[in-house]
């Protein structure tokens, strides 16, 4: 075979003729040259694959963290620790389990994940990152409890990754719109993947993407209650993006905080038809979001 390098001078020379696009390998991120000269925190990216997706019932077979150093710029710096371990959780894990990750139950046969190590690696961080987590955190927060007062971000839905010309959420689909691809659905491989995204600019503002998520994430949002609202008001909204609470048997919606007097003046004009003073709205921020603790479905 030959060199490495070799094969990237043909690679480059295929995508300058703009006749093809290449993917390739994603490697080890590589630690920054130089000494941070700026205030840096510890970041954890965490990634779970579980026997299904009920945080009440199911079970995490892998864990996969990346811990991180970062800085307030949102540029990342180094690799401190990583983690990946397997979970025998008793009993069969279903084939469609093992089909989308590869796990059956001989690899999980008599294995443990380490709770002491994983809450010691989690002690420190800043922040936890997952690229879906309102369903990671639960299932972590659920086994773990030190992961249920971090604050938490999203990079799936809290960077712009739309607007920055990207069609796909999907990890893969981003890695691959970067250049790149790896082995998908085992925790470690996503790990790493997402923290090669969070670390690379973004493509239409050349904003590095882990700043754009930090800052995302550091606003609070509003949880606003359409109490008491009326039956026939259920189409109107649903088409502004409510969602409906079992629990509280209540229409709701999450809105940016600067939003909450426009959502007032919606429900008294459109729905209740009066001016409310009564008004239901629950400030949420990176500690609580993605929460069991605020998960209004249950």
């Amino acid at each position: 075979m030959a060199p490495t390098h070799a094969l990237d001078v043909i690679a480059d020379a295929l995508e300058t003729t703009g006749a093809y696009r290449v993917l390739r390998q994603l490697r080890p991120f590589a630690d920054a040259d130089a000494r941070p000269i700026e205030p840096t925190f510890v970041g954890l990216i965490v990634d779970t694959e579980t026997t299904g997706i009920d945080h009440t019932h199911d079970t995490v077979i892998e864990l996969g963290m990346i811990k991180f150093e970062y800085g307030a710029s949102g540029r990342v710096y180094r690799v401190l620790d990583t983690l990946n371990q397997l979970h025998d959780p008793g009993r069969p894990i279903p084939p469609e389990i093992t089909r989308l990750t590869g796990i059956g139950d001989a690899d999980v046969a008599g294995q443990c994940i380490d709770d002491e190590a994983v809450m010691a690696m989690a002690a420190d961080a800043a922040v936890v990152i997952a690229h879906n987590a309102s369903f990671d955190r639960q299932m972590c927060e659920t086994r773990w409890p030190v992961f249920a007062e971090k604050n938490w971000a999203c990079s799936c839905h809290q960077v712009p990754w739309h607007a920055e010309g990207h069609e796909g959420l999907k990890l893969g689909y981003l890695l691959i719109d970067h250049g790149y691809f790896h082995k998908g659905h085992r925790a470690i491989d996503d790990c790493h993947a997402l923290l090669a995204l969070l670390a690379a600019p973004l493509k239409a503002s050349g904003r590095l993407a882990l700043a754009c998520l930090l800052e995302t994430a550091r606003k609070p949002t509003v949880r606003v209650w359409a109490t008491g609202s009326p039956i026939a008001t259920k189409d109107v909204l649903k088409g502004r993006s409510y969602r409906w609470s079992g629990r509280r048997r209540c229409w709701y919606i999450d809105i940016e905080e600067e939003r909450l007097d426009l959502e007032r003046a919606f429900l008294c004009q459109e729905i209740y038809q009066r001016e409310i003073h009564d008004f239901v709205a629950d400030r949420i921020t990176a500690r609580d979001r993605f929460s069991v603790r605020t998960n209004p479905e249950i």
